[in-house]
């Protein structure tokens, strides 16, 4: 089992984009970033498409690749940082949009499960005219992201699993099981939270399913992530093949927030990496 361990030690606000990455990989350049390249949501129009019975809400950035940007737990696509985005953007034609019953997007009556939401995303990539896209899931987004790819393994190009877990039923992930647990119950949380918590707690896991996966992955997680800790990144890293495990040391869960261009570079450098040399396999 072939994985690529990768730290970053990122020095915030005391030096600016002081880094310190050590691996096992062999070197590669960094792509040519504006450190504070930034979108504008509110400048860019929120535009439609139909997918399963509602429609859903996105917006898009940039021109190349098409990437899918899945979002986490209840938030809408506004909560992404722009900074992060407008990264991404200068290379890949970026898509942002909000799960259903959240944000922009409308609901229907049907039963909420991640395996709807990730059919969700599948349909929205043949809305938007492809047959398959890169895809970056953070959080609940990585859950989704991962039914995506077992349940719809041709749609996925190269995976980014941020802030990630195969289950939320583990002892490494108590406190995410008791947010999600009370967000449920919440009569005062919006119906499409509560939709979401519910279907995060009936999801069965993704662990019998990720040895299978045979894609370019990308597991990204912060070091002092207490809702879904470093240690679990490492057990899913395990289970696939040839797939990358990058480590921010001191940053949070979602830490695109923190350092959105150190996570904005780091994610370039992956995506856009051949992946055909002698260490994979």
């Amino acid at each position: 089992m072939s994985i690529v361990a990768i730290t970053v030690t990122i020095c915030l606000l005391a030096v600016a984009g002081c880094t310190d990455t050590s691996g096992t990989r062999p070197a590669h350049a960094t792509p040519a970033v504006q450190p504070h390249t930034a979108v504008s949501f509110n400048a860019t129009p929120v535009k439609y498409a139909e997918v399963n019975g509602v429609f859903l809400g996105y917006r898009e950035f940039g021109a190349g690749e098409p990437l899918l940007m899945v979002q986490r737990f209840g938030v809408s696509m506004y909560d992404w940082n722009q900074t992060f985005i407008g990264i991404l953007a200068t290379k890949y034609h970026v898509y942002i949009y909000d799960h259903r019953g959240m944000g922009y997007s409308g609901d229907n009556n049907a039963t909420p499960t991640m395996s709807q939401y990730a059919d969700d995303a599948a349909g929205l990539m043949t809305a938007l005219g492809y047959d398959s896209m890169h895809v970056y899931g953070v959080a609940m987004g990585s859950s989704v992201s991962q039914q995506l790819v077992i349940s719809h393994p041709e749609r996925v190009q190269k995976l980014v699993l941020d802030s990630v877990t195969y289950s939320i039923r583990i002892p490494e992930t108590k406190k995410l099981l008791g947010t999600l647990e009370a967000s449920a119950a919440d009569p005062t949380q919006p119906q499409g939270v509560r939709k979401e918590a519910q279907a995060n707690l009936a999801w069965n896991g993704s662990w019998s399913g990720l040895s299978g996966i045979h894609k370019d992955v990308m597991l990204v997680v912060g070091t002092d992530d207490v809702l879904t800790p470093d240690p679990v990144a490492i057990q899913i890293a395990g289970q696939i093949n040839g797939s990358w495990l990058v480590r921010f040391k001191g940053l949070p869960h979602a830490g695109s927030h923190y350092a959105p261009v150190e996570y904005g570079k780091n994610a370039l450098t992956f995506l856009g990496t051949n992946e055909s040399g002698p260490w994979r396999g």
